[in-house]
């Protein structure tokens, strides 16, 4: 399971470099948020890889404010700069996100660690093991699930809204594909709780890395070009 965490690794920079490269052509904020967002996603998968080796305190503290708590957001918040067409919605969101991943930030690096640390097992996923080694306060616990759920909805709901407009206007079919598979993306880590309340920790590696395929697919699907295109009214990938 390890070996996944590397491959998802690799995929996700790689991907990073896709949507950056993009970014720098067409510009356009939702990529740059789409690109930090899966920036969190690599650090997440990285600190993954690391703590496979080696306990660390730094890594177990980045692997959970990137995996569990940042990275739906700050991808969700791409989707919104996208199509949220009222001037200065997304622009506040962004601010408001901004401040509460500061928040989060100093709250992981200020958490305790429990004596559990010694007992670390590099044979374990982390995931079955951070709850006994990071003391978690209600605030860390609520801001983790807010911005879940904050972000899952926009980045998901987004995704399945523009697959919807481009299916009932009967126009790019490519995108219309690309959003249903960045929408199936997207909804893959969200799955990684329920696996690891069932007893499944290792499947968190496995959902990661599907997820982050099915996402790439979908980009790079969306963004393809096509020899007859026309002008959609919204997308959720077009730039």
């Amino acid at each position: 399971m390890h070996y996944i965490s590397i491959l998802s690794t690799l995929v996700t920079f790689f991907f990073v470099l896709a949507v950056f490269n993009r970014y720098r052509i067409r510009r356009g904020t939702h990529l740059l948020f789409w690109g930090l967002g899966l920036v969190f996603y690599g650090l997440g998968t990285l600190t993954e890889v690391l703590l496979s080796f080696a306990f660390s305190p730094l890594a177990l503290r980045f692997w959970y404010l990137s995996g569990a708590m940042l990275t739906a957001a700050w991808l969700g918040q791409g989707t919104l700069f996208l199509l949220v067409r009222k001037r200065g919605v997304a622009s506040l969101l962004a601010g408001v996100l901004i401040v509460l991943t500061m928040l989060s930030l100093g709250l992981i690096l200020s958490a305790p660690l429990t004596p559990a640390t010694e007992a670390y097992n590099t044979a374990l996923p982390v995931s079955a093991q951070y709850k006994d080694i990071l003391v978690r306060s209600g605030l860390i616990t609520l801001l983790t699930i807010l911005l879940n759920i904050y972000g899952t909805i926009a980045l998901v709901g987004g995704a399945i809204y523009s697959a919807y407009l481009f299916w009932r206007k009967r126009v790019f079919a490519n995108r219309m594909l690309g959003n249903i598979l960045i929408a199936a993306g997207a909804l893959m880590p969200a799955m990684a709780g329920s696996f690891i309340k069932a007893g499944l920790a290792d499947w968190l590696y496995v959902s990661e890395f599907l997820g982050v395929v099915l996402m790439y697919a979908g980009f790079m699907q969306a963004t393809a070009r096509q020899l007859t295109e026309a002008q959609p009214a919204v997308s959720a990938t077009s730039n």
